[in-house]
């Protein structure tokens, strides 16, 4: 089989990020303990959660800040 040959304008495909590390940066919704969206501002993180929240109302949702890596509860 061979390989596809890379042209100077198609630049190399990132690496998705790993699921099992910790963001580094933003915020991040955190459903029943598994990190999912991730937001450049908490405001942005909360109203979708509390959006979540309203149509799945059991489910457990916090605001997962990477700066200062504290989780904080949708209530």
């Amino acid at each position: 089989m061979k390989k596809p040959i890379l042209s100077i304008d198609e630049p190399e495909s990132k690496k998705a990020p790993r699921a099992d590390r910790l963001p580094t940066e933003g915020f991040v919704m955190v459903v029943d303990g598994h990190f999912k969206s991730k937001f450049d501002t908490a405001e942005a993180a909360e109203a979708a959660g509390r959006k979540l929240k309203s149509t799945y109302p059991m489910l457990q949702i916090e605001i997962y800040d990477a700066a200062t890596q504290v989780r904080t509860l949708l209530s």
